[in-house]
């Protein structure tokens, strides 16, 4: 397979077209990952397309449609590796070699084992001239989500927290509305709308009584699911988050042993009860990572965690967490208000989780910081 440097830079403009595409899928493609692909001759565009919803064609079948007879002796660019495998749709590389595509430029290899560079082998052994790596880390940024959960079979995790300059959560009445200001909040609904599930503790369902839905957020997207860490039924049935006229379904996980009545009241109010009950009497949190990834009706690959302090820290603490949103506002909180991330039992600065700064943003008068675990993080690492 070629390298990337073979692409020239009209392909690679292609290529980002291919991303932008890619990206109208956001929100919607779960568990399948986010892809576009453009048909072109030359600088010319015949044809484009993005793989819309999971169970829908993938983008290079309908980028083909669009090319339609002009796709023969024609190039493409794709931002992942074309499928070789028969799934609810059949291989991509079975169609674009049917197509009469010459050349084919790609993104990234995809990390599913059922393809993992065997779909690029297809191409090349048709007689398609393939260049790879083009625009990779944008592409694997794009998928970060689907990439940790085809690999793992557990959901990329994001944790979010919205504090004061000095890392406050909330006064230290435990009020925390409002911690951020519109802009910031308007972020926070887009980023439910693009995850499979957001997730608080019992603690932030108790004290703010939310309903963790996605709103005011333009476009097509699938409501996530709505959950919360409950070791031992805390959260009433009651809740505001369990009105049956909301949408996405609302997960609560517990330790608590099935056949407990707070657990039926749960129920038919219409929670959904995950078991993972961990050796300290709480929610074993890698247990409940591993049930949700492995969920039948829909597996959920994206993960949101919006709080509070004792989750975030449990989560840090055992390094589950992929990535950090942090809004920060500009005022200070004290001492005495709620601390952001709880106890992480450091002795000292050298032995802090390390993330990576990817972005850093002004929503109105907040700041967003968006930090990633280092390649080839160690477990013990944020």
């Amino acid at each position: 397979m070629s390298g990337p440097r073979e692409a020239s830079a009209g392909e690679r403009a292609h290529m980002a077209l291919a991303l932008r595409l890619a990206a109208e899928g956001r929100g919607r493609t779960s568990p399948n990952p986010m892809v576009g692909a453009v048909v072109f001759d030359g600088e010319r565009v015949l044809g484009e397309g993005f793989h819309p919803r999971a169970g829908e064609p993938h983008a290079e079948v309908f980028a083909l449609r669009a090319a339609g007879e002009r796709a023969r002796g024609a190039s493409m660019a794709v931002t992942l590796e074309p499928c070789c495998h028969t799934g609810r749709t059949g291989p991509c590389t079975d169609a674009v070699i049917a197509a009469g595509i010459r050349r084919v430029v790609v993104a990234a290899v995809d990390p599913n084992p059922l393809v993992a560079g065997e779909g690029l082998r297809r191409l090349e052994a048709a007689g398609v001239e393939v260049v790879s790596g083009v625009m990779a880390a944008e592409a694997e940024r794009l998928n970060e989500a689907f990439n940790r959960w085809i690999v793992s079979r557990r959901p990329f995790v994001t944790l979010k927290l919205a504090t004061s300059l000095d890392g406050r959560i909330a006064a230290r009445t435990g009020s925390s509305r409002w911690i951020t200001g519109p802009a910031a909040r308007a972020r926070v609904h887009a980023l439910r709308a693009a995850s499979d599930g957001v997730l608080v503790g019992v603690g932030t369902a108790l004290a703010d009584d939310p309903q963790l839905t996605a709103r005011d957020v333009p476009g097509l997207w699938d409501p996530p699911a709505r959950l919360v860490v409950d070791s031992q039924l805390r959260l009433p049935a009651t809740a505001r988050l369990l009105d049956a006229t909301l949408p996405g379904p609302v997960i609560v996980a517990t330790a608590v042993p099935p056949g407990d009545p707070r657990g039926h009241a749960l129920a038919a109010a219409g929670a959904e009860l995950l078991h993972v009950p961990g050796d300290d009497g709480r929610v074993d949190l890698e247990g409940l990572l591993v049930a949700l990834g492995a969920r039948a009706d829909k597996p959920i690959t994206s993960l949101l965690v919006e709080g509070g302090g004792v989750l975030a820290g449990a989560l840090v603490a055992r390094g589950l967490v992929d990535a950090l949103i942090l809004h920060k506002a500009p005022f200070l909180l004290g001492a005495d208000g709620v601390a952001a991330v709880g106890p992480l039992g450091l002795d000292a600065p050298g032995d802090a989780p390390r993330l990576v700064v990817a972005a850093v943003e002004r929503l109105g008068d907040d700041v967003e910081i968006v930090a990633h675990r280092a390649a080839g993080a160690a477990s013990r690492e944020v």
